[in-house]
């Protein structure tokens, strides 16, 4: 039997999203536009046309969303070169592969983005495949990003697991019928995690590989 340990990256595995949210800030300033920042935090882990739609509302003039988005990706590109992944994050993936887990990543990051992260990671060895966003119509909360993961691991939905730090990653897995475990790493309160259906919390991957015996992976770690 394969289960599958699915993870978001950005948030969950690397620790990106501030980033991710000062490129954002500045790419909606040069469009003209004032977000607060806390509102872009909440935002990520959408994919970009429908991160823009949730600030800026869906009767915005989608003309300006191409030059936001190019925006965004060319200021957080400047990072990619100092990326760091968690604590123990290569280390967690490392173990549960090592248990016979398929691990997948869920992610919208492609190209030298996706390189960098899994340069961040290490692990790639620990890794069966990547899932893009841009293989599904739909992004998360949508469950078509999880369920296209579950197809690359080989895995059913209600023998795997998906690691996320955001309300989106918990209401998709919720959606696709895996179990979803949601990580504080990326600042989300952790209200909001179990609000969204997280059946489990820890602070970070650390967290989780210390305490992996008592966690949803427990049967097959």
């Amino acid at each position: 039997m394969t289960r599958a340990a699915l993870f978001d990256v950005d948030g969950t595995l690397v620790d990106t999203n501030h980033l991710h949210v000062t490129a954002w800030w500045e790419a909606f300033r040069q469009a003209g536009h004032r977000v607060p920042m806390t509102a872009l935090h909440q935002a990520l882990g959408l994919g970009s046309t429908d991160l823009i739609a949730h600030v800026l509302g869906a009767d915005r003039d989608t003309a300006g969303d191409a030059d936001i988005s190019a925006g965004h990706k060319a200021l957080y590109g400047t990072y990619f070169e100092r990326l760091d992944a968690f604590g123990d994050a290569a280390e967690l993936l490392h173990t549960l592969h090592g248990a016979g887990w398929s691990v997948v990543l869920a992610t919208s990051a492609g190209g030298p983005e996706l390189g960098a992260l899994l340069g961040a990671i290490g692990a790639d060895e620990a890794i069966k495949d990547t899932a893009s966003a841009d293989d599904v119509e739909e992004g998360k909360p949508a469950p078509e990003p999880v369920r296209h993961a579950l197809e690359l691991a080989g895995a059913e939905a209600a023998d795997s697991v998906f690691v996320g730090d955001s309300v989106w990653d918990m209401r998709a897995a919720r959606a696709a019928g895996v179990t979803p475990v949601g990580l504080l790493s990326g600042g989300i309160p952790r209200a909001d995690l179990v609000a969204a259906g997280a059946a489990e919390i820890y602070a970070d991957p650390a967290e989780l590989l210390a305490r992996l015996g008592e966690s949803a992976f427990a049967g097959g770690a």
